[in-house]
């Protein structure tokens, strides 16, 4: 009689053990991630902060993307710096979006793992956000753990929530912090769970703490490697979400999917000061088999007109007492648009200074103010411009399309793909890089003299055109200058 109770005591601790422990388990999947950032990177309040991501949905520029949003890489610092770079790919994905896999890095854990949190739901002040099975699917998968202690007060995935909410309805998320996993096996891993309804987010600030002009030209080697998904330069990109992009990156490439650059900033743009900048950059990616093509949108008469006198009054009120900068009141929208440029001095028909943009970091009408002035006073090549010689200079604006990478196999076929007097070449290896306009074939018609020319203005060997390792890119200019208006 005794054994027996012994046994009947033993199984009821067993049972009630294994209750408890089913119970916690039940509590932990039933816990709510509360939102630890709110009130300090974005507004406490849902109305103030549904506002304020209307409002940067409406004043983001950028690429019109020729498809269906994918996956996106996007910042993840307070509102106020990034929030207007995030907008410009967050306005664009698909309502009809269920399911958001969130990728991004653990900033004060030190996270050797994958992890996903096991709670029900992320929060904040626009309501809870659920968190898909695929998620509980994953957790039970060779590579995958659950660190709270990661996911506790890390703010890269929360922050991408709010932009989403006010974009989404009934949609679910699976929040996966990662630092030094493998990102091409986490790729593999997730690639077969991507269906139609599915948006890949890839959280990540780009260069931190160095100055204007330095951050542009690092954060120049992210915005062109990730897009076009160049993994061998990816070394050299410095972004504090690095292994959440390339697993994005190796996703792109598993599916078929192309990049693309639809903004970027600094913080020097936005809300800082340009001694120590943060880089910021929204990419997405579109199935290559869906992408459209996108019509270029001309420049009116009126827009053109508009430019060049904008140049001209920037070179002005450098060197005119009292002059100031003719900014066009009413403007088209293609002059907001980000937009790469370059801006030509001419004097009695010979060259007197020539500074541009290749890539799209700016609206076209800040790109036009900021390198009729660099063209005029900063090109190394001649003296600055005095004010007696502002009446003698002609004003030349090339508008360029963003620009597209262009394999080949070898010298021959690269000869074989460049049409003349249309593309704009940009070679690039390693750190060295040179573009030539298409105007320059005027002067350089053979396309090998042409392209050893552009080697040897970029440092690089004079056949380094002929070499598949180095990057090709091409684009379109849209040309105009002063004299086609007198």
């Amino acid at each position: 009689m005794k054994e027996l109770h012994v046994i009947i005591l033993s199984i009821t601790l067993f049972f009630t053990c294994i209750k408890a422990h089913l119970s916690a388990a039940d509590e932990s999947r039933d816990q709510v991630r509360p939102a630890v950032v709110a009130g300090m990177f974005y507004p406490g309040g849902a109305d103030e902060l549904r506002e304020m991501v209307r409002t940067f949905f409406k004043d983001a520029r950028g690429v019109k993307v020729p498809g269906k949003i994918r996956g996106l890489v996007s910042p993840h610092a307070g509102y106020i710096y990034s929030g207007i770079v995030a907008a410009a790919g967050y306005r664009q994905i698909d309502p009809s979006t269920r399911t958001v896999i969130l990728l991004g890095p653990s900033h004060r854990f030190p996270l050797r793992g994958t992890s996903i949190p096991e709670v029900q739901a992320y929060r904040t002040p626009l309501g809870d956000v659920r968190l898909a099975r695929l998620a509980s699917t994953l957790l039970r998968s060779p590579g995958f753990e659950s660190v709270p202690e990661a996911h506790r007060a890390e703010h890269s995935l929360e922050v991408q929530l709010p932009f989403l909410q006010v974009m989404l309805r009934g949609f679910e998320i699976v929040p996966i912090l990662t630092n030094s996993s493998d990102p091409k096996a986490l790729a593999t891993t997730l690639a077969p769970y991507i269906g139609e309804d599915t948006l890949v987010v890839a959280s990540s600030d780009l260069s931190h703490y160095y100055s204007y002009e330095t951050a542009i030209g690092l954060d120049r080697i992210c915005t062109t490697a990730i897009p076009n998904c160049k993994f061998s330069d990816m070394p050299l990109c410095e972004a504090c979400g690095k292994q959440a992009v390339l697993t994005l990156m190796h996703i792109a490439k598993i599916r078929g999917w192309q990049g693309i650059l639809l903004d970027y900033r600094n913080s020097g743009n936005t809300a800082g000061g340009k001694n120590r900048v943060v880089g910021y950059t929204s990419i997405a990616f579109v199935d290559r088999k869906e992408m459209t093509m996108t019509i270029k949108e001309t420049l009116s008469t009126q827009d053109r007109e508009a430019l060049l006198k904008l140049a001209r009054s920037a070179i002005a009120a450098r060197l005119v007492k009292g002059a100031k900068v003719d900014r066009p009141r009413q403007v088209s929208s293609v002059l907001n648009e980000l937009r790469g440029c370059f801006v030509t001095l001419h004097k009695h028909g010979q060259l007197r200074g020539c500074i541009g943009t290749i890539e799209p970091i700016c609206s076209l009408l800040e790109c036009v103010e900021r390198n009729a002035q660099s063209a005029a006073f900063d090109d190394p090549r001649f003296p600055t411009l005095n004010v007696d010689e502002l009446k003698e200079i002609d004003i030349e604006i090339s508008v360029l399309s963003v620009p597209e990478p262009l394999s080949f196999n070898d010298g021959k076929d690269l000869r074989r793909k460049l049409e003349p007097n249309l593309h704009g070449v940009i070679l690039s290896r390693g750190t060295h890089r040179s573009t030539f306009l298409p105007q320059v074939w005027k002067q350089l018609p053979e396309k090998e003299q042409f392209l050893e020319h552009l080697c040897l203005k970029g440092g690089m060997s004079p056949k380094a055109w002929q070499d598949p390792e180095t990057r090709v890119e091409v684009y379109e200019a849209e040309v105009f200058g002063e004299d086609d208006f007198k």
